[in-house]
């Protein structure tokens, strides 16, 4: 294959994503920002995919991602189109239907090669194909159990065997329960993974982590947010549509910065960092609240408890920040904390040290404490 015909293969999948999307909001869209949001998403899994799969042919993750734009954006189209019961409606709900299992699993496949796209092992590879077979079962299932295709289509299932309606109504309830091990499967594969790798793989993975664990915990902040604030009016479910949609976008975010290794060792500032504002919001926040209510019952002036509370959280801002800083650094960069107190202690000796000969060799055992490198030589211009 040539590089034109090859570099054009690449990008028909986020043309296409696009144009679906853009078919599907001017048919049956809205200007709810959700629906924006999740068809950007598409287009956004369509795009990282043809850019990693030009720049990286041979890496399945790739194209897998642009599967997953194109599937999830014509699956929304088909959707919309079978629930207003327009011409052909009907076998287009039965594919929809029978093809949800799918949409899943080529995502998961795709985690589960990230980032190399390849298995880790033999017995990873049959996992996979477990996957694959399970999910291809359930949409056989779906596709054969009777009933209704749709709440708003109102029209049996063409396709649906009577005489097993028990069986496939059962097999049809524990699809939870494939999508379930389906989603651990996956995340069990980039933990042995991540165990297994060194180097720059290892930093690959440390990015998807990374922004897996922000999406659980934006998610997790979302969800109790839910249970104080009613979320049932029209501009809720939109703010939380919105959220989910951008939500979606990380696995695909962080494979777009490890496989292309855009500053892809920035990742352990980014970790750095996020620990540290995490624990430092979560102690602010805190004494917050403590000195409001503290100050509230002792003066009973909400108004100057809470700039009182103001005031001293900002003079407690800095020095907390420094003191969370160091116990992250303790707990979990112990060389990078260890290498600083040795040039701490290095910079308070140095004051007061004035031999030549025991300075040359404390410079050299601290460069040695700190980068530990093979050899180490010192070298000192003469004085005339």
């Amino acid at each position: 294959m040539t590089a034109r015909r090859h570099r054009r293969m690449t990008w028909i999948a986020p043309a296409l994503a696009l144009v679906v999307v853009i078919a599907h909001q001017i048919a049956y869209g809205s200007a709810d920002a959700a629906q924006w949001t999740f068809g950007i998403g598409f287009v956004v899994y369509a795009a990282v995919g043809g850019l990693i799969a030009d720049r990286y042919p041979r890496n399945a993750v790739g194209w897998l991602f642009c599967v997953v734009g194109v599937v999830f954006a014509a699956g929304d189209l088909v959707s919309d189109y079978a629930d207003r019961g327009n011409p052909g409606a009907t076998p287009l709900a039965v594919l929809n239907n029978a093809t949800g299992p799918g949409s899943l699993v080529i995502l998961m496949l795709a985690v589960m090669l990230f980032p190399t796209g390849r298995f880790l092992s033999a017995g990873w590879r049959r996992a996979g194909v477990f996957v694959i077979a399970a999910n291809v079962a359930l949409g056989l299932v779906l596709a054969l159990e009777p009933g209704r295709l749709t709440a708003d289509l109102g029209v049996e299932n063409p396709l649906g065997l009577d005489a097993a309606a028990g069986l496939l109504h059962a097999l049809a309830d524990a699809g939870g329960l494939v999508i379930a091990a389906t989603v651990l499967i996956a995340i069990a594969a980039v933990v042995a993974r991540f165990r297994a790798a060194r180097g720059i793989e290892r930093q690959q993975l440390k990015w998807l982590a990374l922004l897996a664990v922000l999406a659980v915990a934006v998610l997790a902040l979302l969800l109790v947010v839910a249970q104080f604030a009613n979320l049932d009016t029209g501009s809720g479910q939109v703010a939380a549509g919105v959220m989910l949609g951008l939500l979606s976008m990380a696995p695909v975010l962080a494979a777009a910065v490890a496989i292309l290794r855009y500053r892809l060792y920035d990742v352990d500032v980014v970790i750095n960092r996020a620990l540290v504002y995490s624990a430092l919001t979560a102690l602010l926040g805190a004494a917050y609240l403590g000195l409001v209510l503290l100050i509230g019952l002792a003066v009973g002036k909400s108004g100057f408890a809470v700039a009182a509370s103001t005031l001293a959280v900002a003079a407690l801002f800095r020095p907390a920040r420094a003191r969370v800083q160091a116990a992250v650094d303790r707990r979990f960069y112990r060389r990078r904390y260890d290498a600083a107190q040795a040039l701490a202690g290095f910079g308070a000796r140095l004051r007061d040290q004035v031999e030549l000969d025991a300075l040359s060799r404390e410079l050299r055992g601290v460069v040695d404490e700190c980068l530990q490198p093979a050899h180490v030589s010192l070298w000192l211009r003469a004085v005339r």
